[in-house]
Protein backbone atom coordinates (compact mmCIF):
# COMPACT_ATOMS: atom_id res chain seq x y z
CA UNK A 1 0.00 0.00 0.00
CA UNK A 2 1.33 3.54 -0.89
CA UNK A 3 2.54 5.67 2.08
CA UNK A 4 2.97 8.99 2.42
CA UNK A 5 6.99 9.34 3.39
CA UNK A 6 7.38 12.71 5.11
CA UNK A 7 11.07 13.94 5.00
CA UNK A 8 12.57 16.12 7.97
CA UNK A 9 15.45 17.21 6.73
CA UNK A 10 18.95 19.82 5.75
CA UNK A 11 17.86 21.40 2.87
CA UNK A 12 17.45 19.08 -0.05
CA UNK A 13 19.76 21.37 -2.55
CA UNK A 14 22.73 21.49 -0.83
CA UNK A 15 23.18 17.61 -0.40
CA UNK A 16 25.67 15.70 -2.72
CA UNK A 17 24.08 12.93 -4.01
CA UNK A 18 26.45 10.65 -4.60
CA UNK A 19 27.30 9.87 -1.09
CA UNK A 20 23.81 10.71 0.42
CA UNK A 21 22.06 8.29 2.72
CA UNK A 22 18.88 10.17 2.73
CA UNK A 23 18.35 10.34 -0.73
CA UNK A 24 18.93 6.83 -1.38
CA UNK A 25 16.05 6.45 1.03
CA UNK A 26 14.10 8.53 -1.25
CA UNK A 27 14.98 7.24 -4.05
CA UNK A 28 14.10 3.78 -3.09
CA UNK A 29 10.64 5.33 -1.36
CA UNK A 30 9.49 6.69 -4.85
CA UNK A 31 10.54 3.47 -6.68
CA UNK A 32 8.11 1.80 -3.98
CA UNK A 33 5.07 4.22 -5.73
CA UNK A 34 4.97 5.72 -1.72
CA UNK A 35 4.52 9.81 -2.03
CA UNK A 36 7.51 12.00 -0.97
CA UNK A 37 6.88 14.95 1.28
CA UNK A 38 9.86 17.16 2.11
CA UNK A 39 9.75 19.34 5.27
CA UNK A 40 12.33 23.08 4.63
CA UNK A 41 14.25 23.31 7.92
CA UNK A 42 11.91 24.88 10.84
CA UNK A 43 8.74 23.23 8.84
CA UNK A 44 7.46 21.42 12.56
CA UNK A 45 5.16 23.60 14.16
CA UNK A 46 1.82 23.06 16.62
CA UNK A 47 -1.92 24.37 15.63
CA UNK A 48 -4.24 23.84 18.61
CA UNK A 49 -2.29 20.76 19.95
CA UNK A 50 -2.28 19.15 16.82
CA UNK A 51 1.48 18.74 14.72
CA UNK A 52 1.79 20.20 11.70
CA UNK A 53 4.27 20.07 9.05
CA UNK A 54 4.53 22.69 5.89
CA UNK A 55 5.35 20.60 2.94
CA UNK A 56 6.56 20.19 0.00
CA UNK A 57 5.76 17.59 -2.82
CA UNK A 58 8.77 16.07 -4.06
CA UNK A 59 10.40 13.78 -6.61
CA UNK A 60 13.89 12.76 -7.31
CA UNK A 61 15.65 11.54 -9.65
CA UNK A 62 19.75 10.22 -9.75
CA UNK A 63 20.77 13.41 -11.82
CA UNK A 64 24.15 15.57 -9.99
CA UNK A 65 22.57 18.48 -11.84
CA UNK A 66 19.28 18.56 -11.01
CA UNK A 67 18.48 15.71 -8.55
CA UNK A 68 14.49 16.86 -7.06
CA UNK A 69 11.55 18.94 -7.70
CA UNK A 70 9.43 20.47 -5.09
CA UNK A 71 5.71 20.86 -5.51
CA UNK A 72 4.45 24.55 -4.26
CA UNK A 73 3.89 24.27 -0.61
CA UNK A 74 1.10 23.46 2.02
CA UNK A 75 0.19 22.85 5.83
CA UNK A 76 -0.42 19.40 7.12
CA UNK A 77 -1.65 17.47 10.19
CA UNK A 78 0.79 15.01 10.90
CA UNK A 79 -0.65 11.39 12.65
CA UNK A 80 -1.94 8.21 11.11
CA UNK A 81 -1.08 7.05 7.82
CA UNK A 82 2.09 8.59 7.69
CA UNK A 83 6.18 7.46 7.95
CA UNK A 84 8.22 10.51 8.85
CA UNK A 85 11.93 10.47 8.42
CA UNK A 86 13.71 12.30 10.91
CA UNK A 87 17.21 12.90 9.04
CA UNK A 88 18.02 16.27 10.23
CA UNK A 89 22.01 16.83 10.98
CA UNK A 90 23.38 17.27 14.23
CA UNK A 91 23.93 19.33 16.22
CA UNK A 92 21.04 17.73 18.91
CA UNK A 93 20.34 21.35 20.27
CA UNK A 94 17.01 23.01 21.83
CA UNK A 95 15.22 23.75 18.28
CA UNK A 96 16.46 20.01 17.45
CA UNK A 97 14.91 18.83 20.50
CA UNK A 98 11.87 20.58 20.45
CA UNK A 99 11.03 19.05 16.65
CA UNK A 100 11.62 15.89 18.28
CA UNK A 101 8.83 16.34 20.54
CA UNK A 102 6.91 17.54 18.12
CA UNK A 103 7.11 14.27 16.11
CA UNK A 104 6.18 12.60 19.50
CA UNK A 105 3.02 14.41 19.45
CA UNK A 106 2.34 12.94 16.17
CA UNK A 107 3.69 9.44 16.88
CA UNK A 108 0.77 9.39 19.94
CA UNK A 109 -1.24 10.97 16.25
CA UNK A 110 -0.80 7.37 14.55
CA UNK A 111 2.44 8.40 12.62
CA UNK A 112 5.54 5.89 12.19
CA UNK A 113 8.73 8.18 13.35
CA UNK A 114 12.04 6.81 11.91
CA UNK A 115 14.01 6.95 13.93
CA UNK A 116 11.68 7.13 17.31
CA UNK A 117 11.63 10.29 18.81
CA UNK A 118 11.81 9.79 22.21
CA UNK A 119 15.04 7.42 21.22
CA UNK A 120 16.36 10.53 19.68
CA UNK A 121 16.71 12.23 22.55
CA UNK A 122 17.55 9.80 25.09
CA UNK A 123 20.16 8.28 22.37
CA UNK A 124 23.64 10.85 22.36
CA UNK A 125 25.49 9.76 20.22
CA UNK A 126 28.90 9.39 22.24
CA UNK A 127 27.17 8.28 25.71
CA UNK A 128 24.71 5.83 24.04
CA UNK A 129 27.81 3.75 23.38
CA UNK A 130 28.87 3.32 27.02
CA UNK A 131 25.76 1.76 27.60
CA UNK A 132 27.54 -1.42 25.73
CA UNK A 133 31.01 -1.29 28.45
CA UNK A 134 31.42 -4.55 27.10
CA UNK A 135 32.17 -3.35 23.41
CA UNK A 136 33.75 -0.16 24.01
CA UNK A 137 37.85 1.25 25.01
CA UNK A 138 38.36 2.49 28.75
CA UNK A 139 35.98 5.55 28.58
CA UNK A 140 35.59 8.80 30.88
CA UNK A 141 32.87 11.29 30.69
CA UNK A 142 33.25 14.54 33.01
CA UNK A 143 33.54 18.30 33.48
CA UNK A 144 37.17 18.06 35.31
CA UNK A 145 40.16 18.91 33.73
CA UNK A 146 42.21 17.19 36.18
CA UNK A 147 39.85 13.64 35.67
CA UNK A 148 40.57 14.36 32.47
CA UNK A 149 44.33 15.04 32.20
CA UNK A 150 44.70 12.06 34.60
CA UNK A 151 42.90 9.44 31.93
CA UNK A 152 45.36 10.59 29.38
CA UNK A 153 48.57 10.80 31.65
CA UNK A 154 47.18 6.82 32.92
CA UNK A 155 46.57 5.71 29.07
CA UNK A 156 49.19 7.71 27.54
CA UNK A 157 47.22 8.83 24.97
CA UNK A 158 43.71 9.27 24.48
CA UNK A 159 40.96 10.88 21.74
CA UNK A 160 39.12 13.87 23.48
CA UNK A 161 35.88 14.76 21.85
CA UNK A 162 32.63 16.87 23.18
CA UNK A 163 29.21 15.16 23.26
CA UNK A 164 27.23 17.39 20.85
CA UNK A 165 29.63 17.01 17.52
CA UNK A 166 29.68 15.54 14.28
CA UNK A 167 31.82 14.65 11.14
CA UNK A 168 35.06 14.52 13.38
CA UNK A 169 34.59 17.83 15.07
CA UNK A 170 36.56 19.19 17.73
CA UNK A 171 37.86 15.96 18.20
CA UNK A 172 41.68 15.69 19.65
CA UNK A 173 44.14 13.66 20.13
CA UNK A 174 46.46 14.13 22.66
CA UNK A 175 49.30 12.71 24.52
CA UNK A 176 50.52 12.68 28.61
CA UNK A 177 52.87 15.40 29.43
CA UNK A 178 52.13 17.58 25.79
CA UNK A 179 52.14 21.09 26.55
CA UNK A 180 49.26 22.28 25.21
CA UNK A 181 46.87 19.57 26.91
CA UNK A 182 45.46 22.35 29.35
CA UNK A 183 44.13 24.28 26.80
CA UNK A 184 42.77 21.27 24.73
CA UNK A 185 40.80 20.46 28.06
CA UNK A 186 39.54 24.03 29.30
CA UNK A 187 38.39 24.49 25.42
CA UNK A 188 36.67 21.42 25.29
CA UNK A 189 34.90 22.28 28.73
CA UNK A 190 34.65 25.35 28.55
CA UNK A 191 36.31 25.83 32.28
CA UNK A 192 34.79 22.82 33.29
CA UNK A 193 31.05 23.96 32.32
CA UNK A 194 30.16 21.46 29.46
CA UNK A 195 31.03 17.20 29.69
CA UNK A 196 33.52 15.97 27.58
CA UNK A 197 34.84 12.27 26.49
CA UNK A 198 37.94 11.27 26.94
CA UNK A 199 38.49 7.32 25.31
CA UNK A 200 41.81 5.40 24.95
CA UNK A 201 43.31 6.04 21.61
CA UNK A 202 43.30 3.00 19.79
CA UNK A 203 45.76 2.83 17.11
CA UNK A 204 43.74 0.25 14.80
CA UNK A 205 42.46 3.63 13.75
CA UNK A 206 44.88 3.55 10.87
CA UNK A 207 43.22 0.56 9.57
CA UNK A 208 39.50 2.55 9.78
CA UNK A 209 37.12 3.56 12.03
CA UNK A 210 34.37 1.37 10.52
CA UNK A 211 30.50 1.85 10.01
CA UNK A 212 28.01 -0.54 10.37
CA UNK A 213 24.78 0.19 9.58
CA UNK A 214 21.52 -2.19 11.76
CA UNK A 215 18.59 -2.11 10.37
CA UNK A 216 15.37 -2.81 12.38
CA UNK A 217 17.83 -4.10 14.67
CA UNK A 218 20.16 -6.49 12.37
CA UNK A 219 23.07 -5.74 10.72
CA UNK A 220 23.57 -4.81 7.04
CA UNK A 221 26.33 -7.47 6.20
CA UNK A 222 29.36 -4.96 4.68
CA UNK A 223 30.62 -1.85 6.59
CA UNK A 224 32.28 1.33 5.56
CA UNK A 225 35.83 1.32 6.90
CA UNK A 226 36.41 5.41 6.63
CA UNK A 227 40.46 5.58 6.89
CA UNK A 228 42.89 8.79 7.86
CA UNK A 229 44.81 9.92 5.57
CA UNK A 230 48.05 11.96 5.09
CA UNK A 231 49.00 13.56 8.50
CA UNK A 232 45.00 13.27 9.76
CA UNK A 233 44.30 11.15 12.67
CA UNK A 234 40.64 11.36 11.95
CA UNK A 235 38.94 8.77 9.59
CA UNK A 236 35.75 10.47 9.15
CA UNK A 237 34.86 11.32 5.42
CA UNK A 238 34.06 14.79 6.51
CA UNK A 239 37.28 15.56 7.75
CA UNK A 240 39.05 13.81 4.54
CA UNK A 241 38.84 10.06 5.26
CA UNK A 242 38.88 7.44 2.40
CA UNK A 243 35.80 5.45 2.11
CA UNK A 244 36.47 1.55 1.68
CA UNK A 245 33.49 -1.12 2.27
CA UNK A 246 34.77 -4.30 3.44
CA UNK A 247 32.06 -7.55 4.23
CA UNK A 248 31.61 -7.40 9.06
CA UNK A 249 34.20 -9.38 10.70
CA UNK A 250 33.34 -11.86 13.65
CA UNK A 251 34.11 -8.80 16.36
CA UNK A 252 31.71 -6.43 14.06
CA UNK A 253 28.88 -9.09 14.40
CA UNK A 254 30.01 -9.85 17.97
CA UNK A 255 29.31 -6.15 18.61
CA UNK A 256 25.97 -5.69 16.62
CA UNK A 257 24.27 -8.69 18.00
CA UNK A 258 24.79 -7.03 21.70
CA UNK A 259 23.39 -3.21 20.72
CA UNK A 260 21.39 -4.08 18.27
CA UNK A 261 18.36 -5.78 19.88
CA UNK A 262 18.13 -2.58 22.46
CA UNK A 263 17.93 -0.51 19.08
CA UNK A 264 15.20 -2.50 18.06
CA UNK A 265 13.00 -2.51 21.14
CA UNK A 266 13.30 1.34 21.19
CA UNK A 267 12.16 1.64 17.88
CA UNK A 268 15.29 3.27 16.28
CA UNK A 269 15.10 1.71 13.02
CA UNK A 270 18.38 2.58 11.27
CA UNK A 271 21.68 3.20 13.55
CA UNK A 272 25.10 3.83 12.42
CA UNK A 273 27.57 1.90 14.81
CA UNK A 274 31.44 3.32 14.89
CA UNK A 275 34.18 0.81 15.33
CA UNK A 276 37.72 1.44 15.46
CA UNK A 277 39.56 -2.18 16.18
CA UNK A 278 37.37 -4.15 18.29
CA UNK A 279 35.87 -1.58 19.76
CA UNK A 280 32.63 0.40 19.92
CA UNK A 281 33.09 3.74 19.82
CA UNK A 282 29.60 5.53 18.87
CA UNK A 283 26.22 4.88 18.25
CA UNK A 284 24.68 7.20 15.74
CA UNK A 285 20.94 7.73 15.61
CA UNK A 286 20.28 10.84 14.10
CA UNK A 287 20.51 10.42 10.43
CA UNK A 288 23.70 7.64 9.96
CA UNK A 289 25.39 7.98 6.74
CA UNK A 290 27.18 5.19 4.22
CA UNK A 291 24.20 3.90 2.37
CA UNK A 292 25.54 4.59 -0.85
CA UNK A 293 29.05 3.77 -0.40
CA UNK A 294 28.32 0.99 0.66
CA UNK A 295 25.52 -0.25 -2.29
CA UNK A 296 28.34 1.23 -5.06
CA UNK A 297 30.71 -1.07 -3.73
CA UNK A 298 29.06 -4.66 -3.15
CA UNK A 299 25.86 -3.95 -5.24
CA UNK A 300 23.58 -4.20 -2.24
CA UNK A 301 20.17 -1.93 -1.58
CA UNK A 302 20.46 -1.04 1.96
CA UNK A 303 17.67 1.29 1.72
CA UNK A 304 15.53 -1.10 -0.14
CA UNK A 305 16.55 -3.37 3.51
CA UNK A 306 15.23 -0.32 5.13
CA UNK A 307 11.88 0.26 3.96
CA UNK A 308 10.86 -3.83 3.92
CA UNK A 309 11.57 -2.85 7.61
CA UNK A 310 9.50 0.32 7.67
CA UNK A 311 6.75 -1.04 5.82
CA UNK A 312 6.75 -3.84 8.01
CA UNK A 313 6.08 -1.88 10.63
CA UNK A 314 3.41 0.00 8.97
CA UNK A 315 1.11 -2.70 8.36
CA UNK A 316 1.40 -3.71 11.90
CA UNK A 317 0.90 -0.29 13.24
CA UNK A 318 -2.39 -0.50 10.96
CA UNK A 319 -4.11 -3.64 12.05
CA UNK A 320 -2.92 -3.00 15.95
Amino acid sequence: MPLDIVVVMDPIGSIKIAKDSTFAMLLEAQRRGHRLLYVPPGGLSMRDGRPIAQVAGLSVREDATSWFELEQASHIELGHGQVVLMRKDPPVDAEYIHDTQILGIAQLAGALIVNDPQGLRDYNEKLAALLFPECCPATVVTRDNAILKAFVAEHGEAVLKPLDGMGGRSIFRARAGEPNLNVILETLTEGGRRLAMAQRYLPEIADGDKRILLIDGEPVDYCLARIPQGDEFRGNLAAGGRGEARPLSERDRWIAARVGPEMKRRGMLFVGLDVIGDYLTEVNVTSPTCIREIDAAFGTNIAGQLFDAIEARAAAQASA
